[in-house]
């Protein structure tokens, strides 16, 4: 499914652009001109490359939603997260560490499963049709 953008919120205007995976807190959209991925989030859109993407995700899985849970003061109730080459800032209580989880791991499962369905259907050199 092809899903138009507000062009102010594009880095390219001419950019394609599919639904990767999506929850009731965002979603994330493939860029197959730019070769990125665009998270929507929190009513704000942020463009990562795919390294980027992958960096954040890890970012985010390794806050330690525990501590904050247990922890009593204030500095705990809050994690701040810059990605990295991106002018956002991410200000995330442990719901919304928990939402963007969700995102990101139902993003990458779908980045996984096409990786996999592609590798499957690829026909041996050597296979012989009768």
């Amino acid at each position: 499914m092809i899903r138009e953008i507000e062009m102010s919120e594009l880095v390219c205007p001419l950019a394609n652009v599919e639904e990767v995976f999506s929850t009731t807190a965002g979603t994330v959209y493939q860029c197959s001109r730019k070769n990125c991925f665009w998270l929507e989030y929190n009513n704000e859109t942020t463009s990562f490359s795919v390294s980027d993407f992958l960096k954040f995700k890890k970012r985010i899985d390794g806050i330690d939603v525990e501590h904050m849970l247990h922890d009593t003061t204030r500095s705990s109730d809050f994690e701040i997260i810059m990605p990295f080459r991106t002018e956002r800032c991410f200000i995330l209580a442990v719901e919304e560490v928990l939402q963007l989880r969700e995102l990101l791991d139902g993003a990458k499962f779908m980045m996984e499963l096409n990786s996999v369905v592609r590798t499957c259907l690829q026909v041996s050199p050597f296979a012989v049709f009768a």
